[in-house]
């Protein structure tokens, strides 16, 4: 007689609740779910699948990251490094200019080569230095190894801060994912006009504090590293000189929130121990004391407000002329964090959300009449063991449900083609396992020996199907993007629930039925 040990049992049993448990709130809506989510304790199921931007409607972004900028910078940054120091070493050169992915410095005939090389590797050990043959020109750019290695963490850094940005915005659900060596796609299921999210996108929020040049000896002798001329956003037309090094930097902000003044709508914002004490040095000093100082964001000055007194505790705000949907998106920006690069949209398209519902509809219509014909040709070929086989199935798409629910996973109109090919796997290895029995009892076998041995050598059968559908399922979620992830999703998931449902589930319920009805012959 075969027999089930009573844990396995009570571990099937305890699946099949879980997953009708957690399946549930995808019967609900979505402001019963979020009431339950406030009212519930914690452990209660309130999550449900969500829905992709293809069922749901929407926008989709593909957003280029501008590396060449960053490499600019950094080569310009590189420039005013090595200035001091040569200084600093006496070195006499006649010119500092960058070059592409690096920088090129012109000496004098009586420098120190082998010393300006030793400078060049101590401010980036990732150049290569080479020298003219006359000796008089020292060129360091970066490796092809060090470029890729920029590239990357700015692509990451990129994807974290417009992850940051979305979410700080109250956008649900959204799709973030890079693609290819520049690109990153950004999909925004519900939201049908992305307008205000291009715009938060689109600003690099580099955030810095200059001092203003006003022609006195003191800042002038305060500051150094040169000067340039930004534009005012407070006076348009009219450009502002401010030094180069800055007082501080975005990084050394810890929050920035919207607030109001006598004079409207401002950002407060608070620094880092680092950031506070160097904003109260200079502030303190008394050449600063009425001068001016620039806070400049994305290579513009948004206000020069005068020093009036030290500035101490690590508290401020940047006030000017803005409204306030303007402090909110800036104070956004600003917790956010800058991206390393600007980005540009190369592409955006928009699902409407009556698009998405027929496709919801579809996929709806698609499974169901997929359950259907399987259910229906399962139980004419098979008679009660079809009826095993099609409750199993059905408690196999329950579980899908509530693995992509714990998971959060997004289904998608792909996801859903997915689950429909599960359908038809899920079936498959009942029908080996009915099969080889029919060719057991013909055999002359017992009943329980046929049914015995055709679950033991149906097994590397339905192993052998099931773990080669499962490594081309993880080949097209490795390299696949998009919809084909989806696919890959819910195709993996099917074919696990599958695996269990067909082998242990249905096997559990014949063998049941067997010791209870303890039939003379089996209805297959």
């Amino acid at each position: 007689m075969i027999y089930i040990e009573t844990w396995k049992k009570v571990l099937i049993v305890l699946v099949c609740v879980l997953s009708l448990v957690y399946s549930a709130p995808n019967l609900l809506d979505q402001s019963t779910r979020e009431k339950m989510a406030q009212t519930m304790p914690g452990f209660v199921p309130h999550k449900a699948v969500n829905l992709g931007l293809d069922l749901q409607g929407g926008s989709h972004l593909l957003l280029k990251v501008e590396l060449g900028d960053v490499l600019t910078q950094r080569a310009d940054t590189l420039v005013q490094s090595l200035r001091p120091e040569l200084r600093e070493a006496k070195i006499g050169y006649t010119r500092i200019a960058p070059v592409p992915n690096g920088v090129r410095v012109s000496l004098r005939a009586d420098a120190d080569v082998d010393q300006v090389k030793s400078i060049m590797r101590k401010l980036d050990s990732d150049l290569t230095v080479l020298v003219s043959e006359d000796g008089k020109t020292v060129e360091g750019t970066l490796s092809e190894e060090a470029v890729k290695k920029i590239a990357d963490q700015t692509l990451g850094q990129s994807i974290e801060i417009v992850r940051r940005r979305v979410d700080e915005s109250g956008t649900r659900e959204p799709v973030i994912a890079r693609q290819g060596d520049d690109r990153i796609v950004l999909q925004l299921p519900g939201v049908d006009d992305p307008q205000r999210i291009k715009e938060i996108l689109g600003k690099t929020a580099k955030l810095s504090f200059h001092m203003v040049d006003t022609g006195t000896s003191g800042t002038s002798l305060a500051e150094g590293g040169g000067t340039r001329s930004l534009p005012s956003a407070d006076m348009p037309g009219v450009d502002i000189t401010i030094f180069r090094q800055p007082i501080l930097t975005g990084d050394m902000l810890t929050n920035a929130q919207p607030s109001f003044q006598q004079q409207g709508p401002a950002v407060s914002f608070n620094l880092n121990s680092v950031g506070a004490r160097r904003f109260c040095d200079v502030t303190s000093k008394p050449e600063n004391i009425g001068q001016p100082f620039a806070i400049v964001l994305d290579d513009v000055v948004i206000s020069a407000p005068a020093i009036r007194e030290p500035i101490c505790g690590g508290a401020a705000q940047i006030s000017g002329s803005f409204t306030v949907e303007e402090t909110n998106d800036l104070a956004l920006l600003l917790r956010a964090g800058a991206l390393p690069a600007p980005l540009s949209v190369m592409e955006e398209r928009t699902v409407g959300p009556s698009l998405g519902a027929d496709s919801v509809e579809a996929g709806k219509t698609a499974c169901l009449m997929a359950l259907l014909f399987v259910i229906i040709l399962s139980m004419t070929v098979y008679g009660l063991f079809g009826v095993f086989a099609s409750v199993a199935l059905l408690l196999n798409m329950v579980m899908i449900m509530a693995i992509m629910s714990v998971l959060q996973a997004t289904l998608t109109l792909p996801g859903i083609a997915g689950i429909v090919l599960t359908i038809g796997l899920a079936v498959d290895a009942n029908v080996l396992v009915f099969e080889r029995m029919k060719e057991e009892l013909r055999s002359g076998r017992s009943i329980n020996s046929a049914l015995d041995t055709a679950y033991r050598r149906a097994l590397t059968t339905i192993t052998d199907s099931n773990l080669t559908s499962l490594i081309a399922a993880l080949v097209l979620f490795s390299f696949g993007t998009g919809p084909i992830k989806g696919f890959a999703v819910t195709m993996t998931i099917g074919i696990i629930t599958s695996y269990f449902c067909s082998l242990a589930l249905t096997r559990a319920m014949i063998v049941t039925w067997l010791h209870t009805v303890k039939p003379k012959s089996i209805p297959v």
